[in-house]
Protein backbone atom coordinates (compact mmCIF):
# COMPACT_ATOMS: atom_id res chain seq x y z
CA UNK A 1 0.00 0.00 0.00
CA UNK A 2 1.49 3.46 -0.96
CA UNK A 3 0.07 6.89 -0.46
CA UNK A 4 0.67 10.31 -2.08
CA UNK A 5 4.21 11.24 -1.01
CA UNK A 6 5.16 8.71 1.04
CA UNK A 7 7.68 5.69 1.05
CA UNK A 8 6.93 1.75 1.97
CA UNK A 9 9.45 -0.31 2.98
CA UNK A 10 10.45 -4.00 3.94
CA UNK A 11 11.66 -4.48 7.37
CA UNK A 12 12.89 -7.27 8.10
CA UNK A 13 13.45 -7.75 12.68
CA UNK A 14 14.78 -10.00 14.57
CA UNK A 15 13.10 -9.63 18.06
CA UNK A 16 14.04 -11.27 21.34
CA UNK A 17 12.09 -13.80 22.51
CA UNK A 18 10.16 -12.28 25.73
CA UNK A 19 6.19 -10.41 26.15
CA UNK A 20 6.22 -7.14 24.53
CA UNK A 21 9.64 -6.96 22.35
CA UNK A 22 7.05 -6.50 19.01
CA UNK A 23 4.78 -4.13 20.75
CA UNK A 24 7.67 -1.64 21.91
CA UNK A 25 8.94 -2.20 18.58
CA UNK A 26 5.48 -0.92 16.97
CA UNK A 27 5.42 2.06 19.50
CA UNK A 28 9.35 3.43 18.19
CA UNK A 29 7.75 3.47 14.77
CA UNK A 30 4.58 5.05 15.91
CA UNK A 31 6.46 7.96 17.69
CA UNK A 32 8.65 8.38 14.91
CA UNK A 33 5.92 8.91 12.14
CA UNK A 34 6.27 5.04 10.74
CA UNK A 35 2.84 3.39 9.92
CA UNK A 36 3.24 -0.24 10.07
CA UNK A 37 1.25 -1.76 7.15
CA UNK A 38 1.53 -5.28 7.36
CA UNK A 39 3.12 -7.98 9.63
CA UNK A 40 4.20 -11.82 8.78
CA UNK A 41 6.28 -14.40 11.20
CA UNK A 42 9.00 -15.22 8.95
CA UNK A 43 10.55 -18.02 11.55
CA UNK A 44 11.27 -18.93 15.10
CA UNK A 45 15.32 -19.38 15.83
CA UNK A 46 17.10 -19.52 18.79
CA UNK A 47 17.87 -15.78 18.76
CA UNK A 48 14.13 -14.79 18.40
CA UNK A 49 11.15 -13.93 15.95
CA UNK A 50 11.92 -13.19 12.51
CA UNK A 51 9.30 -10.52 11.60
CA UNK A 52 8.72 -9.25 8.31
CA UNK A 53 6.77 -5.66 8.32
CA UNK A 54 5.62 -3.36 5.72
CA UNK A 55 6.13 0.33 6.95
CA UNK A 56 4.83 3.25 5.57
CA UNK A 57 7.28 6.64 6.16
CA UNK A 58 6.04 10.28 6.32
CA UNK A 59 6.43 12.68 3.35
CA UNK A 60 9.66 13.58 3.07
CA UNK A 61 10.78 10.71 5.80
CA UNK A 62 14.15 9.18 5.24
CA UNK A 63 14.91 5.47 5.50
CA UNK A 64 17.11 5.78 8.46
CA UNK A 65 14.54 6.71 11.03
CA UNK A 66 13.07 3.29 10.20
CA UNK A 67 16.90 1.89 11.42
CA UNK A 68 17.15 4.64 14.53
CA UNK A 69 13.72 3.78 15.52
CA UNK A 70 13.23 0.15 15.68
CA UNK A 71 17.07 -0.18 16.76
CA UNK A 72 15.86 1.68 19.73
CA UNK A 73 14.43 -1.07 21.38
CA UNK A 74 16.76 -3.21 23.35
CA UNK A 75 17.51 -6.73 21.56
CA UNK A 76 16.25 -6.29 18.23
CA UNK A 77 18.12 -6.27 14.83
CA UNK A 78 17.54 -5.02 11.94
CA UNK A 79 18.22 -7.26 9.47
CA UNK A 80 17.11 -6.11 6.32
CA UNK A 81 15.42 -2.68 5.07
CA UNK A 82 14.62 -2.04 1.61
CA UNK A 83 11.64 0.12 -0.88
CA UNK A 84 8.65 -2.15 -0.92
CA UNK A 85 7.00 -1.30 -4.18
CA UNK A 86 3.85 -3.23 -4.17
CA UNK A 87 0.66 -1.36 -4.56
CA UNK A 88 -0.92 -3.60 -2.23
CA UNK A 89 -2.89 -5.79 -4.24
CA UNK A 90 -2.52 -9.23 -5.78
CA UNK A 91 -1.40 -12.45 -3.48
CA UNK A 92 0.09 -12.20 -0.24
CA UNK A 93 0.02 -15.48 1.32
CA UNK A 94 0.79 -19.08 0.73
CA UNK A 95 -2.94 -20.15 0.72
CA UNK A 96 -3.80 -17.42 -1.50
CA UNK A 97 -1.22 -18.52 -4.13
CA UNK A 98 -2.55 -22.11 -3.92
CA UNK A 99 -6.43 -20.77 -4.42
CA UNK A 100 -5.03 -19.43 -7.61
CA UNK A 101 -3.12 -22.48 -8.55
CA UNK A 102 -6.19 -24.65 -7.72
CA UNK A 103 -8.65 -22.49 -10.59
CA UNK A 104 -6.30 -22.60 -13.13
CA UNK A 105 -4.31 -26.02 -12.67
CA UNK A 106 -3.61 -26.29 -16.56
CA UNK A 107 -1.67 -23.18 -16.41
CA UNK A 108 0.05 -24.03 -13.31
CA UNK A 109 3.66 -23.07 -14.25
CA UNK A 110 2.46 -19.30 -15.39
CA UNK A 111 0.66 -18.81 -12.19
CA UNK A 112 3.23 -19.99 -9.90
CA UNK A 113 5.81 -17.75 -11.31
CA UNK A 114 3.61 -14.42 -11.81
CA UNK A 115 2.65 -14.77 -8.48
CA UNK A 116 4.90 -16.28 -5.95
CA UNK A 117 7.07 -13.30 -6.04
CA UNK A 118 4.38 -11.27 -4.00
CA UNK A 119 4.04 -14.21 -1.33
CA UNK A 120 7.85 -13.77 -0.48
CA UNK A 121 8.54 -9.92 -0.97
CA UNK A 122 10.64 -10.80 -3.60
CA UNK A 123 10.54 -8.77 -7.26
CA UNK A 124 10.53 -11.42 -10.07
CA UNK A 125 10.27 -15.21 -10.42
CA UNK A 126 11.61 -17.56 -14.11
CA UNK A 127 10.83 -20.83 -14.35
CA UNK A 128 13.46 -22.17 -16.21
CA UNK A 129 14.35 -26.07 -18.04
CA UNK A 130 17.06 -27.31 -18.51
CA UNK A 131 17.17 -29.30 -21.17
CA UNK A 132 20.73 -30.40 -21.50
CA UNK A 133 24.37 -28.80 -20.43
CA UNK A 134 24.45 -25.38 -21.45
CA UNK A 135 21.08 -25.29 -23.05
CA UNK A 136 18.50 -24.15 -20.52
CA UNK A 137 15.34 -22.32 -21.69
CA UNK A 138 13.22 -19.48 -19.66
CA UNK A 139 9.56 -21.37 -20.18
CA UNK A 140 7.66 -18.39 -17.94
CA UNK A 141 9.00 -14.99 -16.50
CA UNK A 142 6.50 -13.07 -14.13
CA UNK A 143 6.46 -9.30 -14.14
CA UNK A 144 9.29 -6.99 -14.05
CA UNK A 145 11.95 -10.62 -14.33
CA UNK A 146 15.41 -9.53 -15.33
CA UNK A 147 16.28 -11.06 -19.37
CA UNK A 148 18.64 -13.54 -19.14
CA UNK A 149 18.26 -14.27 -22.55
CA UNK A 150 20.85 -14.64 -25.47
CA UNK A 151 20.92 -13.45 -29.07
CA UNK A 152 19.84 -16.49 -30.39
CA UNK A 153 15.76 -16.87 -31.64
CA UNK A 154 15.08 -19.92 -29.95
CA UNK A 155 11.55 -20.46 -28.41
CA UNK A 156 11.74 -19.84 -25.06
CA UNK A 157 14.89 -18.35 -25.03
CA UNK A 158 17.99 -19.82 -23.89
CA UNK A 159 19.63 -18.59 -21.27
CA UNK A 160 23.20 -16.68 -22.05
CA UNK A 161 24.97 -17.45 -19.34
CA UNK A 162 25.82 -21.22 -17.67
CA UNK A 163 24.00 -22.03 -14.44
CA UNK A 164 25.57 -25.26 -13.07
CA UNK A 165 23.03 -25.57 -10.38
CA UNK A 166 20.95 -27.29 -12.61
CA UNK A 167 19.47 -29.78 -12.67
CA UNK A 168 18.36 -28.91 -9.19
CA UNK A 169 17.41 -31.51 -6.61
CA UNK A 170 15.99 -30.03 -4.28
CA UNK A 171 15.20 -26.09 -2.81
CA UNK A 172 17.81 -24.13 -1.87
CA UNK A 173 19.30 -20.54 -1.42
CA UNK A 174 21.78 -19.46 -4.19
CA UNK A 175 24.93 -17.43 -3.58
CA UNK A 176 27.14 -15.29 -6.33
CA UNK A 177 29.54 -18.07 -7.07
CA UNK A 178 26.47 -20.58 -8.04
CA UNK A 179 26.86 -19.32 -11.68
CA UNK A 180 27.89 -16.75 -14.24
CA UNK A 181 25.02 -14.06 -12.39
CA UNK A 182 24.59 -10.83 -14.10
CA UNK A 183 27.17 -8.59 -12.04
CA UNK A 184 24.95 -6.20 -11.31
CA UNK A 185 22.98 -8.72 -9.29
CA UNK A 186 25.96 -7.99 -6.80
CA UNK A 187 25.76 -4.33 -6.72
CA UNK A 188 22.40 -4.41 -5.87
CA UNK A 189 22.39 -7.52 -3.40
CA UNK A 190 20.44 -9.83 -4.97
CA UNK A 191 19.25 -12.77 -3.21
CA UNK A 192 18.40 -15.37 -4.88
CA UNK A 193 16.52 -18.77 -3.99
CA UNK A 194 15.57 -22.03 -6.63
CA UNK A 195 12.44 -24.98 -6.37
CA UNK A 196 12.49 -27.61 -8.19
CA UNK A 197 8.84 -28.03 -9.99
CA UNK A 198 7.91 -31.56 -10.25
CA UNK A 199 11.22 -32.64 -11.41
CA UNK A 200 14.85 -31.84 -11.14
CA UNK A 201 15.19 -29.93 -14.99
CA UNK A 202 12.50 -27.19 -14.24
CA UNK A 203 13.15 -25.06 -11.72
CA UNK A 204 11.87 -21.90 -9.94
CA UNK A 205 14.30 -18.79 -9.57
CA UNK A 206 13.12 -16.05 -7.41
CA UNK A 207 15.21 -12.84 -6.87
CA UNK A 208 14.62 -10.53 -3.78
CA UNK A 209 17.29 -7.33 -4.33
CA UNK A 210 18.49 -5.60 -1.49
CA UNK A 211 17.59 -8.83 0.42
CA UNK A 212 16.78 -10.31 2.92
CA UNK A 213 18.22 -13.39 2.56
CA UNK A 214 16.00 -16.56 1.80
CA UNK A 215 15.75 -17.93 5.67
CA UNK A 216 15.32 -22.10 5.80
CA UNK A 217 11.48 -21.28 6.50
CA UNK A 218 11.10 -19.80 3.17
CA UNK A 219 13.13 -22.34 1.00
CA UNK A 220 10.64 -24.76 3.13
CA UNK A 221 7.60 -23.25 1.58
CA UNK A 222 8.90 -22.07 -1.83
CA UNK A 223 9.27 -26.04 -2.11
CA UNK A 224 6.00 -27.03 -1.10
CA UNK A 225 4.35 -24.12 -3.07
CA UNK A 226 6.63 -25.23 -6.45
CA UNK A 227 5.39 -28.76 -5.55
CA UNK A 228 2.05 -27.90 -5.51
CA UNK A 229 1.83 -26.05 -8.50
CA UNK A 230 3.79 -29.32 -9.88
CA UNK A 231 1.06 -32.03 -8.56
CA UNK A 232 -1.78 -29.51 -10.24
CA UNK A 233 -0.47 -29.97 -13.62
CA UNK A 234 0.14 -33.15 -13.36
CA UNK A 235 -3.55 -33.77 -12.10
CA UNK A 236 -4.71 -31.14 -15.48
CA UNK A 237 -2.57 -33.00 -17.83
CA UNK A 238 -2.12 -37.03 -17.38
CA UNK A 239 0.57 -37.06 -20.37
CA UNK A 240 2.95 -34.40 -18.61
Amino acid sequence: MRMLGRMSYLLRLVLPDHPGALGAVATALGAAGIDIVSLSVVEHTPDGAVDDMIVLLPPGGLADRVFTAAQSVPGVTVEALRPFLADGTGIGDDLELVEALAERPAEAGAVLTDLVPGVFHADWALLLEHLAPGDVRVREASVGAPNLGGDDLGVPERVRFPLPWLPLARARSLAPSDGEFPARWEAVNMELAAAPVGHDRLALLVGRPGGPAFRSSEIARLAHLAGIAATLARTSDPAR
